[in-house]
């Protein structure tokens, strides 16, 4: 059919009715395509306090949250008019036109999840189909004023600017509204429900707590959400609506009685309810307010296929789109399929369960493994902050600060140790949860597009900083993972806005063809997101020390990791030595990228040595001295390396001359001589050999001696003026970073060794 297109192109009527359908066709595989996507992508929003907290097994929060997105689904119908009539005006554009938008934001919306999931930076679906709306339609309308000499004046008569600057300053000021907020209920939640104070506070307050937030949920969500439900009749709710009051004073009551019977009868922990039925109301959230975003395009794009269709022989060039500003119901089974398709995305797809680490990590209330660096703003905001909080307590009563203080002591020691110690209580998670489904149901109930993304995270933030996650030892990173994350979501927005502008316009420009062309460069985008992302998860982190109980099992953990940091190490000294000497630049650069690889999981490994040594019992404590040792020679040598491969590189990228012939000869005997050495510890560390060690000092003395005897004889070079200056500090660092590699891999093996002969006493 397309070549028949190729052949005869458009103008006969049967062919355009076909052409169109394709695209109609199109934009669903695009909407599917979206869907898995943007739920993989999007789930963290409701799983996050749940697996955070460790309310339930995994099963069970992705069984509730399936639940939730399946109802959520049948509420979205109302938010379809955001996709119809919310950015732009219909009945300014002709029926090519609007398709052509539609296309060209559906596009789009594969290759910006592409390009962000591809380098892991965090992006919003609600974001990035308004300002593809807009962008899309910005572009058509300025062709269509440019061919009609009109003033750019005429530009608001296309565009629904009013209700867009609405939308777009509804969701900046959702981002400063949720922090907020979020941080205000922690911090009086926290007062109350306390660290320490916890189980007998909840004794009393727990059922009224949980009452309260449950009954906030279900006004929000569903008396709210009712309104836009596809199924729901106006007599019902007109019904809801007008009773509202008594159905919310029911809902306390009932709620907080059948909470308190509960934990009477049964100790049940109240917190959990709250947490599993926020996760139910966030998720149905979720579906009631961003389905809109994989599914009203196309929807749109199907209606206006439609009623093209049932205009007879109308050219899709003249036929006016005025019926998209009339309200359409969307019906509840194309609701349901796409609940379903969010479903089975949900549960089967590994990029859901991984994406949680992010806001996780960055507002957990232990230490650990910062996912981002410090900025310089970063640390300003801190000592900025510090100094006004030093300023604010002379003004406080000590009395009152002590007291206040007291409600954020942490558990004692033994209570941290805990083995599956959670990233933060369930109280957290509760808060994180009642607030974010009540902002992101009122944004729903107003038909306001919220970033169920911005809203989510934000709220997590404000309620981490407010429960004193954010300290003096991680709040440099906390703030700077923040930022970037917001950095983040004001790029999806211009790329958003630009990509789909130039799409649409090179397909109004250059032909219908050009759809297909984008077509075909959005599957290759998806394509190579797949194989991108399971080449990710194929590379086990085998390099890093992990926390265990058992002393044996961490011994045999760092011997693994010894034999993989002598294997690396040999491995990256043979192919940058080799190739420097074949002024192979490619290859060098690929030694100083896997060298960089191995540095980053050898720095979380010696992030993981205080978890480790907090998990050894006191009469293995000694050990612990060994694996710090065993760590920092994996980094000495790490660091050795980068100082040899960085200089070779930028001599061969300099184009400076190559080393003389006889020096090459000497950098392979020294090669070969490494290779021999490695190989010798690496039997010795796998056999547990350990009475060889003196072979491995011995091979050692003959390697330095044949170092010192390079030197001189680069000395005579430099005397005979056989080298110039660049040639002789380059090799003399050479020698003298491959004495350092020789010192540090055998103080590995000793560190080893000693190790290993703790588990034999």
């Amino acid at each position: 059919m397309l070549l028949l297109f190729l052949r005869e192109g458009f103008n006969d009527q049967e062919n355009m009715e076909q052409f169109y359908l394709i695209l109609v066709v199109v934009l669903f595989a695009l909407a599917i395509s979206d869907l898995v996507v943007g739920v993989s992508n999007d789930a963290v929003n409701f799983l996050n306090s749940a697996i955070g907290s460790k309310a339930a097994p995994k099963w069970l929060i992705f069984l509730i949250a399936s639940l939730g997105v399946l109802i959520g689904a049948t509420f979205s119908s109302g938010m379809m008019e955001v996709a119809r009539r919310g950015i732009f005006h219909p009945d300014m554009f002709f029926f090519s036109e609007i398709m052509i938008i539609f296309i060209a934001v559906m596009i789009t919306d594969i290759i910006l999840l592409d390009l962000f999931n591809t380098f892991g930076l965090p992006t919003s679906t609600t974001v990035s189909i308004v300002f593809e709306l807009l962008g899309s339609a910005v572009a058509v309308s300025l062709i269509k004023i440019t061919e009609s000499d009109s003033s750019l004046v005429a530009l608001k008569d296309y565009i629904n600017s009013d209700k867009a600057l609405m939308i777009i300053v509804g969701i900046v000021l959702s981002v400063f509204t949720a922090f907020f907020i979020g941080a205000i209920v922690q911090y009086i939640a926290r007062l109350i429900f306390t660290f320490k104070e916890q189980k007998r506070t909840l004794k009393y307050f727990g059922a009224l707590f949980g009452g309260m937030a449950i009954t906030a949920m279900t006004y929000f969500m569903v008396i709210k959400g009712a309104k836009g439900a596809s199924f729901m009749s106006p007599g019902m709710v007109d019904f809801l609506m007008n009773n509202f009051f008594v159905i919310l004073l029911t809902s306390f009551i009932g709620w907080t009685v059948i909470l308190q019977l509960l934990y009477i009868l049964f100790k049940i922990d109240v917190p959990k309810v709250i947490v599993l039925i926020g996760t139910f109301g966030l998720a149905m959230a979720f579906a009631g307010n961003d389905l809109v975003n994989f599914i009203g395009v196309p929807l749109a794009g199907f209606s206006s296929f439609k009623a093209w269709t049932a205009s007879g022989s109308v050219s899709p060039d003249s036929f006016g789109m005025g019926m998209l500003a009339e309200k359409v119901s969307t019906p509840t089974y194309m609701l349901m399929i796409a609940g379903l398709i969010m479903i089975i995305t949900l549960i089967s797809s590994r990029k859901a369960r991984s994406v949680v680490a992010t806001t996780v990590d960055l507002s957990r209330q232990s230490e650990g493994d910062e996912r981002f660096g410090s900025s310089l703003f970063s640390r300003k905001l801190v000592r900025t902050t510090i100094g006004f909080n030093g300023w604010v307590r002379k003004f406080i009563p000590g009395s009152m600060i002590t007291t206040l203080d007291e409600r954020f002591l942490l558990f004692n020691d033994d209570e941290i140790k805990k083995e599956d110690m959670p990233a933060f209580d369930k109280i957290r998670a509760s808060v994180n949860l009642v607030v974010a489904s009540i902002l992101i149901s009122i944004g729903t109930s107003l038909k306001l597009p919220l970033s169920t993304t911005y809203v989510t995270f934000m709220v997590a933030m404000g309620t981490s900083l407010a429960d004193r996650a954010w300290d003096r030892e991680s709040a440099v990173y906390r703030i700077n993972g923040v930022f970037t994350v917001i950095g983040g979501w004001f790029l999806t927005a211009l790329i958003a806005f630009t990509v789909a502008g130039f799409i649409a316009a090179m397909i109004s420009l250059l032909g219908n063809m050009m759809v297909f062309v984008f077509v075909v460069i959005a599957i290759i985008m998806i394509i190579r997101t797949y194989i991108h992302f399971n080449k990710k998860k194929g590379d086990k982190d085998d390099d890093i020390l992990e926390p265990v109980d058992a002393f044996e099992k961490l011994v045999d953990q760092t011997k693994n990791q010894v034999v993989n940091s002598l294997i690396n190490a040999n491995q990256v000294y043979t192919v940058a030595a080799t190739n420097f000497a074949k002024e192979n630049r490619l290859q060098l650069k690929k030694a100083l990228d896997l060298n960089k690889k191995f540095q980053k999981k050898i720095k979380k490994s010696r992030q993981n040595v205080f978890k480790t040594i907090q998990k050894l019992h006191l009469e293995t404590l000694e050990g612990g001295h060994y694996v710090v040792r065993i760590v920092d020679y994996q980094r000495d040598i790490l660091n050795s390396l980068q100082a040899i491969i960085e200089p070779m590189y930028q001599h061969l990228d300099n184009n400076h001359k190559p080393f003389t012939k006889p020096q090459i000869m000497e950098i392979e005997e020294l090669v070969n001589m490494t290779d021999d050495l490695f190989n010798l510890m690496l039997h010795l560390v796998k056999e547990k050999q350990y009475e060889k060690y003196d072979q491995i000092s011995e091979n050692i003395d003959k390697l330095v001696n044949r170092y010192i005897q390079l030197e001189k004889i680069q000395i005579k070079r430099i005397k005979a003026k056989e080298v110039n200056s660049k040639n002789a500090v380059l090799y003399f660092n050479l020698i003298n970073r491959s004495k350092n590699i020789l010192s540090y891999s055998n103080g590995l093996i000793d560190a080893q060794r000693n190790l290993d002969l703790l588990t034999r006493s």
